[in-house]
């Protein structure tokens, strides 16, 4: 994995992952950070086991995980975690990995008989970025698609990919972004806003969908 061991990752938690997942579950949360989806799952009624590479966020998302434990994903995921998990959750993390099916073939073990696997991508192909490299600008940046962590990109059909030769069904893949209203958006009924933003990436999920997300059974 980049060296992620200084940095700790904070933000609202990622709400159109979760909300894909069922409540009362068993959850791994691989690359859990200071614990922001943790808090989110485990108020609603989710045990929440977590891994980071990162002491400090260790120490965070302690408050909210039965257990966070350290470790360097990149080496897959560690024997003594255990198995059974209704949900195990990688919320932008397989971008950082360099060999990111070693936590995908792990995780097929560690899932529950019907348990599945949630999964949510940058996708560097979004028009935004699109347009950048159209005028020849490809620069990393601190956060967001382009973060200098980052190792892999990812579109829409090659996220669903990665996780179909890793041995996944996916049986549910979405984008969530926003089509690019400018100024008229604060013009329009919020409500208007939300239905051509929902249309947009349903159509065209590889062009306005900012971040890809999937929920996968493994095949075996």
């Amino acid at each position: 994995m980049t060296d992620c061991t200084d940095k700790i990752y904070r933000n609202a938690g990622n709400l159109a992952l979760l909300q894909l997942i069922p409540s009362h579950t068993r959850v791994l949360d691989c690359g859990c950070g200071a614990g922001d989806n943790a808090r989110l799952l485990q108020a609603r009624g989710s045990r929440v086991v977590g891994i980071t590479i990162s002491p400090d966020e260790q120490a965070s998302a302690s408050a909210y995980c039965e257990r966070a434990y350290l470790a360097d994903l990149e080496q897959g995921l560690p024997q003594e975690i255990g198995g059974g998990f209704d949900i195990i959750l990688l919320s932008h993390v397989l971008e950082h990995l360099r060999h990111p099916e070693r936590v995908l073939q792990d995780a097929r073990r560690l899932l529950a008989p019907d348990g599945m696997l949630a999964v949510a991508l940058p996708n560097v192909l979004a028009y935004s970025n699109r347009c950048k490299f159209l005028a020849g600008s490809f620069e990393y940046t601190s956060g967001g698609v382009m973060d200098e962590t980052h190792v892999r990109f990812y579109t829409f059909a090659s996220g669903k990919r990665l996780l179909v030769e890793n041995g996944y069904t996916v049986v549910t893949a979405l984008a969530e972004g926003a089509f690019p209203l400018w100024k008229v958006r604060n013009i329009l009924p919020a409500r208007s806003v939300q239905w051509i933003n929902r249309w947009a990436c349903q159509h065209w999920p590889g062009l306005f969908g900012a971040q890809s997300l999937y929920l996968a059974r493994s095949k075996t």
